[in-house]
């Protein structure tokens, strides 16, 4: 089956195809699942940069359904990588569950460039939830050393505090984790409480968003508000709230 309308767009914008083979899987916890896979050559061919996407083809009523995933962990001399899903109702999260090693899935990798902030950040500011949380893995893996980090991470489900932990093992980063309200008013109003008081030089600062659509867009207009360049701001929907 092809790839329709949406493929055919991918390969006019120099998008590469791959297959990934399962090699394993683990669930992290029981709403959040990690699926390890071979390449087919993938790294090889488009090297590794920090928040490193795919887009996966899933099947569904006789078509396929793209999603964007970062890579975890990725290995180019092993030709391997781990993709992570926060599971929930959806195409993407039923194939995750029903993974098993000898799966293959199709991936596309166009658009996943990343350019690193110039000046280095001073401060570097990280908001996400589950869904964002390789992006958001990877960037703080990539962020320079010594830089003063502060992560907000939305949750959800009590096991998504065990998630975030993870955010906040390395010297100097301070992490709010923030239950979910409100369709993401909570996180907005601890955001708006704290970012102030942490921005020193606002065009200095660096500020990653990555959440619903609404929440994203609500987080990016406070950072601007509070004096943030839109340069120096990076805000992505990564799902929308039903």
């Amino acid at each position: 089956m092809g790839h329709g309308w949406e493929g055919a767009v991918l390969k006019l914008l120099r998008g590469k195809d791959f297959t990934l083979t399962v090699t394993g899987t683990e669930s992290v916890t029981e709403h959040y699942r990690r699926i390890r896979v071979t390449d087919g050559g993938m790294l090889a061919a488009t090297g590794v940069h920090p928040t490193m996407w795919v887009r996966l083809w899933f099947e569904g009523q006789g078509r396929r359904h793209q999603r964007a995933y970062t890579l975890v962990d990725p290995d180019p001399a092993r030709g391997v990588f781990s993709l992570e899903f926060a599971l929930h109702d959806g195409r993407a999260s039923d194939w995750a569950r029903r993974a098993a090693p000898g799966d293959t899935i199709e991936a596309t990798v166009q658009g996943s460039g990343f350019t690193p902030p110039k000046p280095p950040p001073a401060p570097l500011c990280v908001i996400g939830d589950t869904a964002s949380l390789p992006a958001a893995t990877s960037l703080l893996a990539g962020a320079p050393d010594g830089v003063r980090t502060t992560v907000w991470f939305e949750t959800v489900h009590d096991s998504d505090a065990g998630l975030a932990a993870r955010l906040a093992e390395a010297p100097g980063r301070t992490l709010h984790a923030v239950r979910r309200e409100g369709g993401g008013a909570a996180l907005v109003r601890r955001v708006r409480e704290t970012l102030p008081g942490l921005l020193g030089d606002p065009a200095e600062a660096y500020v990653w968003i990555a959440c619903d659509t609404a929440t994203t867009r609500a987080l990016a207009a406070c950072a601007r508000e509070h004096g943030v360049p839109r340069r120096r701001i990076s805000a992505l929907g990564y799902w929308r709230a039903a």
